[in-house]
């Protein structure tokens, strides 16, 4: 066994050529008697200094150049391989025990001579993952967070409201070679159950009691969850959570600080205002400074889209807020209708809409927040052309419209099976008549009325769908229109619905669904769009 006080491996790190510290490798050892290779990057003969925690599934050795300019800037780096990950122990899976881990990895941090007890912990994506699994741990020791791109609930990584995120998770697990049977104990649990909510850091805010900085775009696989958890800490956090959080949100995919996103570019996308979302300044005010008077900057960041074609176009600009949502906004209803438009101020009267959705012919997933197919807003032409797609759309805007918030769609539909999916897309046609996503959502049917239990459609019995798409912030400029698209499929984004309603990969059998859409007085199906008031309709 590798001893879990000693040093096995020494690397010096060198800056112009000039020593400043070293990397000494530990074996730190777990409760449960696993020990997990971790990093130490530490300056030669410095004194107790402030630490910065990185756990990582994508090797520690990543981080040697950070260790190095973390020692120049007064910090220590350490670096760990989560469980079974490259030279850590146990077993190959992913966010396995990655709370108590990081428990007792900041336990042991604090009782070394160099931690002055101040302990940040930092990292993007899968990095961010396992700091939100450090909080369900209940840990204490935590001083500040620098979280990019995550999300706090795991359920809603792998699935949006029962429908599985297929390309996310099987070609993540796949690429990052986790082991065998990663892929298998996730689809055994497509109900939010036991497992789900033990690495549901959503489930108790208040034992997040640290400030952080939260950064995602519009376009990325955790969008909401980025903008949940800010919002979960600055208001339900513990006493040094609540008030002192950053958000920074931008058009980006899961790649930040980009000024191009799917097919638009951005103006000035790469560039927000302020200079705390840099994690060395995050890190010099929440670990050297008096976070007291951090509050130096406002706690929001967010880009507002606009028409990327119009240089006089209202939008595309950077604004601050003190919350989220950052703006004033009137919850605006924009009923569909048989005519296939989007945006009388009344239900109508007419006939429902039917379609037919064939599990062996899905609509094609195009751009959206996406990991390892094409992200980000893109044309949907292909995807609108389909007669198992249902696309309404207003009439030309006279003068501009913001929306920023959230976005809910209700549907009333019925349909010949016990279960089938719903998506819902909201979508910017520019006047050449491309038409740009912006923000989504999903639902399983059988999970209408809750994540934790299933609930099975009657055969032509008419059932209300709440489709929560997530958040954006744009305006949609002048001779624009706004468009909602409603279909069963989204592949291989997510994985597309049997119709069978037997257990989620239970056997291969699939059958046609066929569903209508009412929009009628007495089931007005419709979207809720966040307009903000003084852009006028």
């Amino acid at each position: 066994m590798k001893s879990c006080v000693a040093s096995s491996v020494v690397a010096f790190c060198l800056l112009i050529g000039q020593q400043i510290g070293a990397k000494e490798t530990i074996f730190v050892r777990m409760r449960d008697g696993v020990e997990l290779a971790t990093d130490v990057h530490k300056g030669e003969g410095t004194n107790a200094l402030p630490v910065i925690l990185g756990r990582t599934p994508y090797n520690k050795n990543s981080l040697d150049a950070i260790g190095t300019e973390a020692m120049r800037r007064g910090f220590i780096l350490v670096a760990q391989d989560c469980r079974g990950r490259f030279a850590s122990e146990g077993e190959n899976l992913p966010f396995n025990l990655d709370g108590p881990d990081g428990f007792d990895t900041l336990e042991w941090i604090t009782k070394q001579t160099w931690c002055n007890g101040k302990i940040g912990t930092w990292g993007g994506s899968a990095g961010a993952l396992t700091q939100f699994q450090m909080i369900t741990s209940g840990t204490d020791k935590i001083s500040a967070q620098h979280l990019t791109v995550g999300a706090p609930n795991l359920y809603e990584v792998v699935y949006i409201n029962g429908v599985f995120r297929k390309a996310l998770v099987e070609d993540w697990l796949r690429g990052a070679q986790w082991g065998s049977n990663a892929l298998a104990r996730w689809v055994a649990h497509p109900i939010y159950d036991d497992y789900w909510s033990e690495r549901d850091a959503s489930r108790d805010y208040k034992k997040a009691n640290a400030p952080a900085l939260h950064i995602g775009g519009y376009w990325d696989i955790f969008a909401q969850g980025t903008i949940d958890a800010f919002v979960g800490y600055q208001e339900k956090g513990g006493p040094k959570a609540r008030g002192k959080q950053r958000l920074v949100m931008g058009p980006w995919t899961h790649g930040v600080l980009q000024e191009k996103a799917g097919e638009l570019t951005f103006p000035n996308a790469k560039n927000p205002p302020g200079k705390v979302h840099d994690a060395w300044k995050w890190f010099d005010l929440t670990l050297k400074g008096n976070t007291s008077n951090q509050n130096v900057e406002p706690a929001v960041t967010y880009y507002v889209i606009g028409d990327v074609n119009d240089p006089k176009a209202p939008g595309n600009v950077w604004r601050t807020a003190d919350h989220w949502p950052p703006v004033q906004a009137t919850p605006t209803k924009y009923f569909l209708r048989s005519d296939r438009s989007l945006g009388d101020p009344e239900p109508g009267i007419g006939d429902p809409l039917s379609y037919t959705y064939d599990p062996a012919n899905p609509a094609p997933t195009v751009g959206g927040p996406q990991l390892t197919i094409p992200a980000g807003p893109m044309d949907q032409k292909t995807v609108e052309a389909r007669a198992d797609v249902l696309v309404f759309t207003s009439p030309q805007l006279t003068s501009p419209i913001e929306v920023t918030g959230r976005v809910r769609a209700q549907v009333w539909v019925s349909a010949d099976v016990p279960d089938t999916d719903f998506i819902a897309r909201l979508c910017d046609v520019y006047p050449d008549g491309r038409s740009f996503n912006l923000c989504e959502g999903a639902i399983r049917a059988r999970f209408r009325a809750g994540r934790n239990k299933e609930s099975f459609l009657e055969p032509g019995k008419i059932y209300p769908m709440d489709i929560y798409l997530w958040s954006t912030s744009v305006i949609f400029n002048s001779g624009h229109r706004l468009r909602l698209q409603i279909s069963s499929s989204s592949a291989p984004g997510y994985d597309p619905n049997p119709n069978t309603g037997a257990p989620f990969r239970a056997n291969t059998e699939a059958r046609k669904a066929n569903l209508k859409l009412y929009v009628d007085s007495g089931h007005p199906s419709h979207v809720v769009l966040p307009v903000v008031m003084g852009t006028g309709r």
